[in-house]
């Protein structure tokens, strides 16, 4: 049996898609899932397509910069899918792609979790602040 240099272990792990290797590309698609507004606009298409002035109304605090960036990077990833209807004004629609709609139940999951156990990670964090600041 042949003997692999690291370089070539390296190569076949990333070829493996390992997100524990650094240079894996997952680590990239974990890092768009990962944020805040990906998981908003996911959310927010799930219940049908969207067009961008709908899409900032329902997300606060969005910026028109990080909605446009958030949502030109779903579509490179082949989360969401664009539209242009030509009229006056042009209208933008976006909808899941069958890739998007496949991530909603595990968000869905995730918000179920959050809404569960709010009350524990509150008191987590009260704890932990409580042992950083001791009262006088």
């Amino acid at each position: 049996m042949a003997t692999r240099t690291a370089a070539e272990r390296r190569e076949e792990e990333r070829r493996r898609y390992n997100a524990y290797v650094a240079t894996c590309p997952s680590r990239k698609l974990l890092d768009t899932l990962g944020d805040k507004w990906v998981s908003l606009v996911l959310t927010a298409l799930a219940g049908g397509p969207l067009r961008y002035s709908e899409l900032a109304r329902t997300i606060a605090g969005v910026s028109q910069k990080m909605l446009t960036q958030t949502l030109r990077t779903m579509e490179r990833d082949g989360l969401v899918s664009r539209t242009v209807t030509p009229s006056v004004p042009v209208r933008v629609d976006y909808r899941l792609t069958p890739l998007g709609e496949d991530l909603i139940p595990l968000l869905e999951a995730i918000k179920r979790w959050a809404e569960t156990h709010m009350e524990d990670v509150e008191a987590a964090r009260a704890a932990y602040d409580r042992r950083l600041r001791p009262e006088p």
